[in-house]
């Protein structure tokens, strides 16, 4: 994205800077907090050289017996942890982190974009190292990728940092991550804030799959024809992770396949003189041994950083190469990595035999390692002391030193004051953020014991047991409407976008994530169940609850005055009752008959199933007249594409809503006052289209149409929260029948 010639503005006015007033044993401790780094260096007079690409990941695995003591004891550590309760303990944390006010003071006082605790790493690391390679700023071109990057506070700091500090260049950048959108993508690995990526998506890559996976070889390959465009790439960064909470003592082990697949890409993508920014954890492994011995072996400088404004308690540390040296040397070595790149790399082969290790590095590997164990341990000790007793002139203390870290900490990398027209997404975030990120709770004592507890038993001592227990209503989704044909919009713009097949819909930016993945494991149990009992019966309809029936929903909708006909997207025998006392007769169009989507995980992602819906669709539309309703019996609207039905029907009426049924599917859509957009030749025409194309990626494997309504046009207006709305009453329902089969 071309963000233009960076121009220095207004600073924030000066303030008594109170760090300048503390003693010297807090100046010392602030000082400590921000210069937690150390360097690999080779000894005078040699260079550390890169081993034949022959014995490449021909070796197993070993186990270095310093790393690994240093492993035991960090552990042995954290298992004082495993009777905290997260939240509890996470807030304790939070205020005895020196550097905890940070993000809270740069918010206040630099309007800096998506300021959260990544933005704040990121600027230090911007400010703690010439990151940006002379040459890019001589030229004044300057081009970053980012990779695992969402939410994009990476990007929002470098751009801060750009327009901020006088230098004059032309910016582009290009960034990668899980992509939020992809429904199979599941919550341990996505990150759902998807602020900054809504407003900014043509300059993210999601690979020809649509999944955003950079551990799949296919994107590898592609990324290089995505950023073709940069004449060099001058800066990488990597900060992706995977969610450890199962098995925080394997970080390290867990996360590694992921951060050779990164470091594979940076050595691809960036030009000589370039720099590389990559996040890891614990260092104590064969695995992160070979790869920082690859990093030293290519950059001219290779420096391990904890970021004071990264939690001292953790264990991330952000591995920083500056002047990229061997990129002709490196292309044999770089083959071979390619040839075996994916999810697998270097987990059942060690990148380098031990012998291939210098002494000088692993020595000073081992002493890095040391320092940074020392520190993370300290942290922990002296966070489990605070947690048992903290005193008042304890507390007194922490509360100083923290406002002193913020102040310094804006002193120390010159953070400046940026208007909002500056910003990467000028305009502000999108109006429908969907932030869900996990949330843990308890111990992690207590969360093993749930985790052998059945989804029931979970359900019912969680947040969301009364919420289902509650159900109930019968007019639930009658009181959302989506009110007005919405205004025309821009229909050339709309595209089928082809991705792979999903094999289950693990997401939607449209449904609460907890309750979809309570939904998903109850329905997994009761297929289950089903096979082994060899039964077939469907899921029992609660006494309790007054649900709709559609021979009440017709009924109603028949009845209206202003509804001069009705058409229902289902057989006679859906509605299951004779309707008297209407003025108008519906009539019933077969569809949606042939697909069997009930108790599938797929929910309403199957393909045949969209396809069917769309036919219909596209057929109802067609014999609609000016006033008429329609009625769409829908099992969920979790994915883009049935999202984008919606909207096209949004298009075409005056308002929507809908209503839970008993019995299958759950929820009937009702579109009523058919009024019809000027470029209704033209979207039906489209629509046709979509249908054709869905055909022809039927033939091929695993591929499918995910989208056809750019996602821009998903994500505005009303529609984002009426989906949300259906999705969750239907989600709600099933659960609360699930719970009563036995």
């Amino acid at each position: 994205m071309n963000q233009g010639r960076g121009v220095r503005k207004r600073t924030v006015p000066e303030k008594s800077y109170a760090f300048e007033t503390c003693n010297e044993e807090m100046r010392v401790e602030i000082h400590q907090l921000f210069n937690k780094v150390r360097s690999y260096v080779p000894p005078a007079g040699k260079e550390w050289t890169l081993p034949d690409p022959s014995v490449v990941l021909c070796d197993p695995h070993v186990s270095h017996p310093r790393l690994q003591a240093l492993k035991q004891s960090l552990n042995e550590v954290k298992n004082q942890l495993s009777d905290k309760d997260l939240s509890i303990w996470h807030q304790h944390t939070c205020f005895t982190n020196r550097a905890g006010s940070v993000t809270a003071h740069l918010r206040s006082t630099t309007n800096a974009e998506l300021c959260t605790q990544a933005w704040a790493k990121f600027y230090e690391i911007l400010g703690t190292f010439k990151l940006l390679p002379e040459n890019a700023l001589k030229t004044g071109e300057m081009n970053s990728i980012h990779l695992c990057e969402a939410p994009g506070a990476f990007i929002s700091a470098l751009n801060h940092f750009l327009k901020t500090s006088g230098l004059h260049c032309d910016w582009s950048w290009i960034a990668n991550t899980l992509n939020p959108y992809y429904e199979a993508n599941g919550r341990g690995c996505t990150i759902t804030d998807d602020r900054l990526i809504t407003h900014t998506l043509p300059w993210w890559f999601f690979g020809s799959d649509n999944t955003g996976d950079i551990m799949l070889q296919k994107h590898l390959l592609e990324l290089p024809r995505f950023v073709s465009s940069m004449h060099s790439v001058d800066l990488v960064t990597a900060d992706g992770s995977f969610d450890c909470q199962g098995d925080p003592g394997e970080q390290e082990r867990l996360v590694a396949p992921l951060q050779y697949c990164e470091a594979v890409c940076a050595l691809l993508l960036l030009g000589t003189g370039g720099s590389f920014v990559l996040k890891m954890f614990t260092l104590f492994e064969h695995s992160s041994v070979c790869l920082l011995y690859l990093l030293a072996c290519c950059f001219r400088s290779v420096n391990v950083f904890k970021p004071g404004t990264s939690k001292s308690g953790n264990s991330e540390l952000y591995i920083v190469c500056l002047d990229y040296q061997a990129k002709e040397e490196i292309r044999p070595l770089l083959s071979k990595l390619i040839r075996n790149y994916g999810p697998d790399l270097a987990s059942t082969a060690a990148l380098f035999p031990r012998h291939c290790i210098p002494d000088s590095f692993l020595s000073q590997h081992e002493e890095i390692c040391t320092f940074f164990h020392a520190l993370q341990v300290n942290t922990i000790q002296e966070n489990l002391k605070l947690f048992k007793c903290m005193s008042v002139e304890q507390r007194r203390r922490l509360e100083q030193l923290r406002e002193y870290a913020a102040e310094f900490y804006t002193k120390r990398f010159n953070v400046h004051y940026l208007p909002r027209k500056s910003w990467v997404c000028r305009g502000g975030v999108a109006r429908w953020a969907k932030l869900c990120e996990r949330k843990q709770m308890g111990s992690f004592n207590q969360r093993k014991e749930m985790e052998l507890q059945g989804w029931k038993q979970r359900l019912a001592q969680g947040n969301y047991g009364p919420f289902i227990e509650r159900h109930c209503a019968g007019t639930e989704g009658c009181e959302n409407v989506l009110s007005g044909r919405l205004d025309e919009c821009d229909l050339g713009a709309w595209f089928a976008l082809e991705g792979a097949v999903l094999p289950k819909v693990c997401s939607s930016t449209f449904c609460d994530q907890e309750m979809l993945d309570f939904l998903n494991e109850a329905l997994e149990e009761n297929l289950r169940v089903k096979a082994a009992n060899h039964s077939d019966r469907a899921l029992p309809v609660c006494s309790s609850c007054s649900i709709d029936s559609p021979v009440g929903i017709l009924s109603e909708i028949c009845s209206h005055p202003d509804v001069t006909s009705c058409l229902v997207l289902g057989s006679q025998s859906w509605c299951d009752g004779t309707l008297v006392g209407v003025k108008l007769q519906p009539e019933f169009l077969q569809g949606l008959s042939r697909c069997e989507v009930q108790d599938s995980t797929l929910h309403d992602g199957q393909p045949d199933y969209q396809f069917e819906l769309l036919n219909t669709v596209l057929f109802a539309l067609q014999k609609q007249h000016q006033g008429s309703a329609l009625v769409i019996p829908l099992c969920s609207v979790l994915t883009r594409f049935t999202s984008g039905l919606v909207f096209t029907l949004h298009l075409c009426f005056r308002y929507i809503t809908f209503h839970c049924l008993s019995g299958w599917p759950p929820a009937a859509l009702v579109c009523v006052g058919f009024s019809p957009p000027s470029a209704l030749p033209w979207l039906l025409d489209f629509l046709r289209d979509v249908l054709e194309k869905m055909k022809k990626v039927k033939l091929e494997l695993g591929r499918q149409i995910l989208q056809f309504v750019p996602l821009e046009e998903l994500l505005r207006g009303e529609l984002p929260r009426f989906l949300s709305s259906f999705n969750t009453a239907v989600v709600r329902q099933q659960l609360h029948m699930l719970m009563q089969v036995e």
